[in-house]
């Protein structure tokens, strides 16, 4: 029963994460074929086709990590608050694709991204504080969103 407990909490966290992912996919599907190709960008801007396979395994990574933590109970005071914090990244990792790609703002999408960025990094030294390898797992995660602002903060000066 405990296993069967653990496996449904680590299903519900890794499909959490990626309908975060879905949820800005549908802001980001309509300006990645027509208004984002015509913008200027940096030399170090990654081929298209890359975007995909790494958001869905970063919210894989996510979705373990957020496990991770969520094994150690609700009852602890610093599990609650490090979902909490993660919960505030996963909605703004939504809200910088509607507002860099929906909004078609790479100002907004910078203000966003900005506050994504710490967030994620007081998720990581909140989860490092309950699981070591939650906080691991979350480092590819800040890595690409640190290439991904500065990819945004170029387009912004570009455009």
């Amino acid at each position: 029963m405990a296993t069967e407990k653990a496996l449904i909490k680590l299903i519900v966290s890794i499909l959490v994460c990626q309908l975060a992912g879905l949820i800005g996919s549908f802001a980001t599907s309509a300006s990645v074929q027509t208004w984002y190709p015509t913008l200027n960008k940096p030399f170090f801007t990654p081929p298209s086709w890359v975007f995909a396979p790494v958001w869905i395994t970063l919210y894989l990574l996510m979705g373990v990590a957020a496990y991770l933590v969520w094994r150690q109970g609700l009852d602890e005071p610093l599990v609650r608050r490090g979902l909490a914090i993660f919960g505030i990244q996963l909605i703004l990792n939504t809200l910088w694709s509607i507002a860099f790609f929906g909004l078609r703002s790479p100002l907004a999408g910078l203000v966003v991204i900005v506050l994504l960025w710490l967030a994620i990094l007081l998720t990581i030294l909140t989860f490092s504080k309950i699981s070591k390898p939650a906080a691991i797992l979350l480092i590819p995660y800040i890595l690409w969103v640190s290439l991904a602002a500065l990819l945004n903060a170029a387009i912004l000066v570009l455009n």
